[in-house]
């Protein structure tokens, strides 16, 4: 894949050049657009971490990589705040099959249970970045929200960075075997966005059904002759 062997290329001359701030840099780009992808920049850091002339050690990589998501993360935090439950509510209320309604009962979800989600989320590829923008329109406590994110990324983080400094030249096998694991997942969400759209296009043909029934007959004009 050409677009892949560029990416490798420019994140290698960029660990090799300045070190671990170029971990994280790589590792905030990759979290804020989640086509580059941390199943081939973290292997490479583990890669580029080993050998006697390595920029830096396998600690500091995880540690600038945990930094790099963390500040990815915080953008696209800022980015649900920004976004807000309001304005929400108001795009939801134009698009058909949802309403308010379904905002509010998902930010209540996310109100209950945004630490698992977020915790969870940072290990699911294709969510760990997204999973952020919800708990900035739930507005969760920043503090709160950062613990879960470096919880999440650090063990992510250190999965697959250790993996590439053990493997060393074979370190792109880390990138084939999450290659598939990513397609698994990709294939879980896909079938369950499918459901998703099935139950309510369902709901909308029940509520449209209930309405009818619930709609008064009205009644025949009476006749001018009549008494």
């Amino acid at each position: 894949m050409g677009w892949i062997d560029t990416i490798v290329e420019w994140i290698t001359n960029l660990m090799q050049a300045i070190g671990g701030p170029g971990v994280f840099l790589a590792v905030l780009l990759e979290n804020v657009f989640p086509p580059i992808p941390s199943e081939v920049i973290l292997p490479l850091a583990g890669f580029t971490a080993a050998g006697p002339d390595a920029p830096y050690g396998v600690v500091a990589a995880i540690l600038w990589a945990t930094a790099g998501s963390l500040a990815g993360a915080a953008i696209l935090y800022w980015l649900g705040w920004a976004v807000g439950a309001a304005r929400l509510r108001w795009i939801a209320d134009r698009m058909p099959l949802v309403d308010a309604r379904d905002v509010d009962k998902s930010i209540d979800w996310f109100t209950r249970h945004g630490s698992v989600a977020i915790l969870i989320g940072r290990l699911v590829p294709g969510v760990r970045s997204l999973i952020s923008i919800p708990a900035g329109i739930d507005q969760m406590p920043l503090l709160k929200f950062g613990l879960y994110t470096a919880l999440g990324s650090a063990i992510w983080n250190t999965v697959l960075v250790v993996a590439g400094y053990l493997l060393g030249d074979n370190w792109r096998a880390v990138t084939d075997w999450m290659d598939r694991f990513s397609t698994v997942v990709y294939i879980i969400l896909a079938l369950a966005l499918v459901a998703g759209v099935v139950w309510l296009v369902r709901r909308a043909i029940q509520r449209r059904r209930e309405a009818l029934a619930t709609k008064p007959v009205p009644e025949p004009p009476k006749h001018k002759y009549e008494a």
